[in-house]
């Protein structure tokens, strides 16, 4: 599928090549791993050993800890809090991981003359959580707010959906994107590539004179995940209030608007389809299933291979800063806690573990920490 462009906008959007020597179309999959044949469908149906059923493997817990209630860890006790008390949880929670609005100052003297660069989950950090998730929007003020921030700093958007998809929510073509939790990677073509990426990133089609390169780590699995997309599309919809999205490098199976009475079907239906696919894997998100290829690839890959393009990987002289508020986002959080280099900001109103180092409530609050950085930026140029 093409890219969409903006009329009008002469900036040209390139897919990121890989920063190896390797094809950009193929990388390597991780060890113990079995490469597909050029026809997947040639690779043996054998099944794996069934799986505990949902009720007894954990996936029902998952579930419902995918939009967690006020309850805490305190002290290795896990204490139910009434809604009077979420408050006192709250400001216990934040003493661990304090508001990153009220430590602009702090952070600000760990961005002294260094590089920032920005990444940005979208769903429930740009926009807010919705039922629909084909609703879900940024407001005017908030898109503003991205524009603003790429033009003072490299940007990337790292996305559960396709890359396609949220490119086509944001429409910025100074961004960096990576969707599908990082499988399929594009973006601006500017100096501050290295020249690694610039050999590396060949065109594979042209749009109205613009070049266009690919990573995509997980290419080879494309057919298995829209077939297996469309099965799972077929067998859940009896279920009311699922909703199965193709994401192109994995498919999501969203629960949300479904009643938790029928959680277990959904969950049992999932289970059962990938008994025939050991080759993809589950994985757990707000209120979605996302099924995902086994390759170990995720957003704290894609996190690492953007500052590697961007030539940041220098931590004493870089600081990247990531907000997002899904569990898909840890990964990055946790690469980001390894180099110690830069930091995570959790998106959360209520309490929970994270390898983030700050956090804020909501979308707002999101907002208003790129505007103070995006202030503080224009106040260091002059």
């Amino acid at each position: 599928m093409d890219l969409p462009l903006n009329n009008g906008n002469k900036k040209t959007l390139s897919r990121l090549g890989s920063s190896s020597r390797l094809s950009p179309h193929h990388q390597p999959l991780p060890a113990g791993v079995p490469p597909l044949p050029s026809k997947y469908k040639a690779f043996p149906q054998k099944k794996p050993e069934r799986l505990e059923d949902v009720r007894s493997n954990g996936w029902l817990d998952a579930m419902k800890s995918s939009s967690p209630t006020c309850a805490y860890l305190i002290k290795d006790f896990t204490v139910g809090i009434t809604s009077d008390d979420a408050s006192i949880a709250y400001s216990i929670w934040m003493r661990k991981y304090p508001s990153a609005i009220k430590s602009i100052k702090q952070i600000m003297e760990l961005a002294y003359n260094r590089k920032i660069a920005v990444f940005l989950d979208y769903d429930g950090t740009l926009s807010p959580i919705v039922d629909d998730p084909d609703r879900a929007f940024m407001s005017d003020e908030m898109h503003l707010a991205v524009k603003n921030i790429a033009t003072y700093f490299p940007t990337a958007i790292i996305s559960g959906r396709s890359c396609d998809k949220v490119y086509e929510l944001v429409g910025l073509t100074e961004l960096y994107y990576a969707g599908s939790h990082g499988m399929d990677i594009m973006g601006p073509v500017s100096n501050s590539m290295t020249d690694d990426y610039l050999k590396c990133a060949k065109p594979t089609n042209q749009r109205q004179g613009n070049e266009v390169g690919l990573l995509q780590p997980a290419r080879d699995f494309l057919p298995m995940i829209d077939e297996a997309f469309r099965t799972l599309a077929e067998k859940t919809k009896d279920i009311e209030g699922v909703k199965v999205e193709n994401h192109k490098f994995c498919a999501s199976v969203h629960y949300r608007n479904v009643d938790e009475r029928d959680w277990p079907s959904v969950a049992q239906c999932v289970h059962d389809i990938l008994e025939d696919y050991p080759h993809l894997k589950i994985t757990h998100g707000r209120k979605v299933l996302e099924v995902r290829p086994v390759i170990d690839w995720n957003k704290g890959n894609a996190v690492e291979f953007l500052l590697n393009s961007l030539g940041m990987n220098d931590c004493a002289d870089v600081l990247p800063i990531y907000i997002g508020d899904d569990k898909t986002d840890e990964d990055a959080f946790k690469v980001l806690r390894e180099r110690g280099c830069g930091f995570g900001i959790l998106v959360s109103s209520v309490p929970k573990e994270t390898n983030a180092s700050y956090s804020v409530k909501d979308t707002s609050e999101v907002m208003e920490f790129l505007k103070l950085l995006v202030s503080w930026k224009k106040i260091e140029s002059v």
